[in-house]
């Protein structure tokens, strides 16, 4: 607007609103006529027959072409200052951008039709737009503009035409440059469809970036929204689906409150005689309250974002937690699902994923509606009196005052400290196959700690960790450097920024880690005054010392110890053992419940002494009814490879 120019209505075309005015022949004087019926009043009027005969000719002609070319050009009056003089038409059409500025106003009629004030009233100003970037100066100013025109004198009840307005970023190529038919730099919409689903390549352009900036539409995208949403999302729905199909789970028993929530207007019905009851989310278990207030909180993030028409930061929500749901929640609960009898455990774990997915849906729904449509009709299908369509269920919601954030966040601190402790063996190059014998954890706060040691056994077994501890001695285990970026420094600091650099050098890097970590800058007194560098300007590095591998986190450093004992290598062979034989329960089919023999023979004697050892407990591990230890390979056997050496192994039913 800073830059506003007067808008030059007139265009030359034939197509288009005709410019409804009238120049005198001779003297130049101008009239602007407000509608047709003011047209008709004028003095001397002349050129309505053209019209009539093209009527007369062609009956079929729609009423409203006789205000455009040809034949209102042929309209003539009497010029009010010279009356031998004619007014005629101006050539030019208006600008395609005043009729759909117009919009809002003209579909009504507004203000000549009867009733189109009461119309206009009800519909406007629309709740929202959205267009691309390059409609700044095109349809928004448009819009804005007209209705400023027409309701800017503050007589009227008028608003501006739109409460919000979403601007949406140009669409570019694999090439960087905005799609375009004349440079067929992308790809037909029909075969990314029939490729990665017309899902896939919504996902990709709402979830990727934000709307208002410029986004790349790349096969790559699409494929990697299919793979990091869509897939995901169907393999925790297959999980369910399957295990619900082989234990016969059905929700006939959801209480009304649940149903309600869902939208289904039937009543409970009795759980089956051999499954404990429905029981309410406050009596389960941590993790099934945990994933069920990371269901709340997606509901009032998504909610709030749309509400406010951000649709990118409800997409991170939905990302996140499903994320939380594929790689915390079912990963944690398998076992609960393989039990063989219907424990309370056990219905509590169908009752919760259930739940989550059926609401998932709802959530997925605005932006993934045909993958949302599919797993809704299945899991709602037993439901008493479901909507046949999650279109058209009710949208979940979820009281922010009920949040359990206290359990979120507790989840969220030991969440991270697993991720941490992974990042650290990827670093160290351990695989989480392989035992340790320590972690240490170095954490800021009472609070934290005490978080972390509620759930010690979960930090144990997820880190592959014998023993999990707590100090306040990091210098220890890791020192710190502050790497400075002089490229961010240098137009700052100009000739200063090599003493800037030389006192980082000088400083305690674990000071300057302590400073980043609490205010998100490094303050250092450089010639006797104080500078301030921000995450950009400087990079802290934490270097773990001999013997331990660390990752560090915004509320933590972990750190593990990399001393292999042979008590700890023999473990890490037998859990290398177990991926080899459930690889090939895997390639051969095997029911998931299915009990096996399994014959293995290895050359290593004493990686086959350690699988003698520990044959009980790899035999529960994969379901085996024994494990028997060949002289010499089995028939039928299969070639694997542990840590230890390869082995051959025969699984049969």
């Amino acid at each position: 607007l800073e830059n506003n120019v007067d808008w030059a209505l007139s265009r030359e075309r034939y197509w288009g609103t005709p410019l409804p005015v009238w120049v005198c022949e001779k003297t130049g004087h101008m009239e602007c006529v407000a509608s047709y019926d003011e047209l008709l009043a004028k003095p001397g009027i002349q050129g309505l027959d053209v019209w009539d005969r093209a009527k007369a000719a062609d009956p079929k002609l729609s009423d409203h072409l006789k205000v455009h070319k040809p034949y209102i050009d042929a309209v003539t009056y009497q010029s009010p200052k010279d009356p031998s003089a004619r007014m005629r038409r101006v050539t030019e059409v208006i600008d395609v951008w005043y009729d759909a500025g117009s919009m809002p106003f003209a579909q009504w009629g507004y203000p000549h039709a009867p009733g189109s004030e009461e119309l206009l009233r009800g519909h406007f100003p629309a709740d929202f737009i959205s267009e691309g970037l390059d409609q700044t100066r095109g349809w928004f100013y448009a819009m804005l503009a007209i209705s400023t025109l027409l309701f800017g004198d503050g007589k009227t009840p008028w608003p501006h035409p739109y409460k919000n307005c979403i601007c949406l970023g140009l669409v570019h190529g694999e090439d960087g440059l905005k799609l375009s038919k004349r440079l067929k730099n992308y790809k037909d919409p029909n075969e990314l469809f029939e490729e990665f689903s017309a899902d896939a390549l919504r996902w990709s352009l709402i979830a990727k970036n934000p709307p208002t900036t410029g986004i790349r539409l790349t096969e790559r995208n699409v494929e990697e929204a299919q793979r990091e949403m869509l897939i995901r999302w169907h393999n925790v729905y297959s999980f369910f689906v399957i295990y619900a199909n082989l234990d016969g789970f059905t929700p006939c028993d959801a209480p009304p409150e649940l149903l309600a929530a869902l939208g289904c207007d039937g009543g409970a019905g009795a759980a089956p005689a051999n499954r404990p009851a429905f029981q309410p989310v406050a009596d389960r278990c941590e993790l099934d309250r945990w994933i069920m207030a990371e269901l709340d909180r997606a509901v009032v993030e998504v909610r709030r974002a749309m509400d406010n028409y951000e649709t990118y930061p409800a997409a991170r929500a939905l990302s996140e937690f499903l994320d939380g749901l594929s790689n915390w929640y079912v990963r944690r609960s398998r076992a609960r699902f393989w039990a063989s009898d219907w424990d309370r455990d056990k219905t509590d774990a169908y009752w919760t994923l259930y739940e989550c997915l059926l609401k998932f849906a709802q959530l997925m729904a605005p932006f993934t509606p045909f993958y949302a449509e599919t797993t809704w009709r299945n899991l709602a299908a037993p439901l008493a009196g479901a909507v046949e369509s999650v279109h058209l269920s009710n949208f979940p919601a979820a009281d922010p005052a009920s949040l359990d954030t206290g359990l979120i966040e507790e989840m969220s601190l030991t969440r991270e400290a697993v991720n941490l402790g992974l990042s650290a063996r990827r670093v160290a190059n351990l695989k989480v196959r392989q035992p340790l014998g320590l972690c240490e954890i170095i954490v800021a706060g009472d609070r934290r700690r005490a978080a972390l040691e509620k759930h010690m056994d979960l930090l144990l077994e997820e880190l592959n960790i014998k023993r999990v501890a707590f100090t306040e001695r990091p210098d220890e285990y890791v020192t710190y450097t502050v790497k400075p970026n002089f490229k961010a420094l240098g137009p700052k600091f100009g000739a200063k920024v090599k003493r800037v650099g030389q006192a980082l050098a000088e400083g305690s890097g674990a000071a300057f880690n302590a400073q980043m970590r609490d205010t998100g800058l490094i303050r250092l007194e450089v010639d006797g005054g104080m500078v301030e560098l921000g995450p950009d300007e400087v990079e802290v590095r934490l270097q773990p010392k001999e013997g331990f591998t660390a990752a560090q986190g915004t509320a933590m450093v972990v750190v593990l110890s990399t001393e292999i004992t042979e008590e700890l290598r023999h473990e890490g062979w037998v859990r290398d053992f177990v991926r080899v034989v459930q690889d090939l329960r895997k390639e051969m089919n095997v029911a998931y419940d299915a009990r096996v023999r399994v014959v293995v023979q290895t050359p290593v004697a004493e990686l086959a002494e350690v699988l003698r050892r520990f044959d009980a407990s790899i035999a529960e591990t994969v379901l085996a009814r024994e494990i028997i230890l060949a002289d010499k390979p089995p028939e039928g056997a299969r070639e694997g490879e542990t840590d230890a050496g390869p082995v051959s192994v025969a699984v049969s039913l």
